[in-house]
């Protein structure tokens, strides 16, 4: 099963982990916090995240028609509960400090992820870019949100 089943199989994996979402949304308590110069407004995120989500699928169908189940695969499905645990632990429990603890390894395992990738598939590394520039960007808010909110 390496055509479209597939893809549809890596689709949906990505869009349950990006359930977190659902189940645990920005909500009051987010809304309340003091945020930072650079906090993009609120409606960029469900586009963002969609588009990245969709490319992270296809990059691992890519290498999943290439090599099947493979060591890179294991690293792209550890990375996408890394990046569930992150919405639970900031949004869903409110404690930006794991969160940042969390993220911080996400953006670790996205790098080592798109590496793994890029050695087996050039287009399917270079899909997960954007992925690993928007997750660097919210280390650095999560940071800031931490920060200016110490008691959240």
């Amino acid at each position: 099963m390496r055509g479209v089943q597939s893809l549809i199989v890596f689709l949906a994996l990505t869009m349950a982990a990006s359930a977190t979402g659902v189940l645990f949304h920005p909500g009051d308590w987010y809304a309340a916090l003091q945020k930072p110069s650079f906090n993009p407004p609120n409606w960029i995120f469900p586009p963002v995240w969609t588009l990245l989500y969709v490319m992270m699928a296809v990059a691992a169908w890519r290498v999943w028609r290439r090599d099947g189940m493979s060591p890179p695969l294991v690293l792209w499905a550890i990375q996408l509960l890394l990046n569930a645990a992150w919405t639970w632990l900031f949004f869903g429990k409110h404690l930006p400090a794991s969160a940042f603890a969390d993220i911080l390894v996400l953006l670790l395992a996205i790098a080592i992820t798109a590496v793994a990738f890029w050695r087996r598939d050039r287009v399917a590394g270079l899909l997960l870019v954007p992925y690993l520039a928007w997750v660097a960007f919210a280390c650095a808010l999560n940071y800031a949100l931490w920060q200016l909110n110490p008691a959240a």
